[in-house]
């Protein structure tokens, strides 16, 4: 131990050390129809433009997480099809995040706008790359076969 260190802890002097933060646990889906077409969505909270997503509820399975918010955002009810990537960074709250994305396909329902997302757009690829806000969602596209 640092001889800085032991003084201090000898003088009762109390480390703080930074608590260990839980990652937040997300999913969501790259909903897709042929053409081919990609869906994204519009969130007026922060005016992006990004894939349907949202954090998972205690106990939840990734799987069920996508679907769920899937259809809460979109109002569509999708078919769950293969995984394509996690993505990992920190949200707006300064916590670190991990969002599991499976490529989906409608089965039914329509969009109604709602408070997290006002407006959807179906785009091809090349469209959809160009009008997606952040890079990891870019990359997450690449990943579509």
């Amino acid at each position: 131990m640092a001889p800085r260190l032991e003084e201090a802890l000898a003088r009762g002097v109390r480390l703080r050390l930074p608590r260990r933060q839980e990652v937040v646990r997300a999913a969501g889906g790259l909903v897709v129809r042929p053409g081919p077409e990609v869906l994204l969505v519009h969130r007026p909270k922060y005016d992006d433009w990004t894939f349907p997503k949202g954090k998972a509820k205690p106990g939840e399975t990734g799987e069920a997480c996508a679907l769920r918010e899937v259809e809460e955002e979109t109002g569509l009810r999708c078919l769950l099809g293969a995984e394509l990537a996690t993505t990992r960074y920190t949200d707006s709250r300064g916590r670190p995040k991990a969002v599991r994305y499976w490529q989906m396909t409608v089965q039914e329902g329509a969009f109604v706008a709602n408070r997290e997302v006002d407006e959807i757009a179906w785009l091809d690829p090349k469209l959809a790359s160009e009008r997606l806000s952040y890079d990891r969602d870019r990359s997450l596209l690449a990943r579509l076969p």
